[in-house]
């Protein structure tokens, strides 16, 4: 176990610390109406810490991150989780505009790790391991996902939308990196997906005939799905399969808040 560790220590040694930005931001939901005084469901407690609290206590105790951005209602400036970021910066109406106040002054070549402020049993370790990984995947976007047998190893009870591809089946994480300077790219590529959704035509348009009827096969593999999405976003793109399920443990749903305080206290007594 010791030699393990220094080997592990002496990898995180060559990484370079990373910036990042926590999205703590978007409107009172049902999550949120659970809790007095939550402008939204970043601040909800889960066994006495909320949301956003637990995600930035993680990333404060990992070895790999230097500056912390929260984005966040304004109105929760002088929250004490708060404390834990070195800037807040105001949410916008939709994502991207929040992403957009996220990455406002950072270097548009140097990797910057984006996390949702959901991830109640976000561990640092797992922080570090997926910085560890990004950094040799060297792509403008890299999105984390879990693989479902890894998940059902530890959270067989946490719901999630799989996604079944030739490689093994899969749903997305709650932490993904990318290099600012793909960022209007970006921003126009989710909003013709917005669009998109719910026009079959419209996607084949985006992402192509072949892609879709290998998606609905689950014959597509994650080659195949990062160098269409490499060819959309002109810009170089990877997936990054995490080895930690917490990655993907979210709350998403009222019924999430008691299950999420459950696996808490399991952690904590594991």
């Amino acid at each position: 176990m010791l030699h393990d560790r220094l080997r592990e220590d002496a990898g995180l040694a060559l990484v370079n610390p990373l910036d990042a930005v926590v999205l703590a931001g978007g409107p009172m939901d049902t999550v949120a109406q659970q809790q007095a005084n939550a402008p939204n469901k970043a601040f909800v407690e889960i066994a006495g810490v909320t949301l956003v609290g637990r995600v930035l206590a993680a990333l404060r105790s990992s070895r790999v991150i230097r500056r912390i951005v929260v984005v966040a209602p304004l109105s929760a400036r002088e929250r004490d989780e708060l404390a834990a970021a070195d800037e807040l910066r105001p949410d916008g109406i939709r994502i991207t505009e929040s992403l957009r106040n996220g990455l406002a002054g950072f270097s548009p070549d140097r990797t910057v790790l984006v996390l949702a402020s959901d991830l109640p049993v976000l561990t640092a370790t797992a922080v570090e391991d997926f910085v560890e990984r990004a950094e040799r995947l060297d792509a403008d976007v890299i999105y984390g996902c879990v693989e479902k047998r890894a998940h059902q190893g530890r959270f067989a009870r946490v719901p999630h939308t799989w996604a079944r591809l030739r490689d093994g089946t899969f749903c997305g994480g709650g932490i993904f990196a990318l290099k600012p300077r793909v960022l209007p790219r970006l921003e126009q590529f989710i909003e013709q997906l917005g669009a998109a959704r719910k026009h079959p035509f419209r996607l084949a348009s985006l992402f192509g005939w072949d892609v879709l009827a290998r998606f609905a096969l689950g014959r597509l593999t994650i080659a195949q799905a990062e160098r269409r999405a490499t060819g959309i976003l002109g810009a170089p793109v990877r997936a990054l399969v995490s080895d930690y399920p917490e990655t993907a443990v979210n709350v998403d749903r009222v019924s999430d808040i008691a299950l999420a305080e459950e696996l808490v206290r399991e952690s904590a007594s594991a």
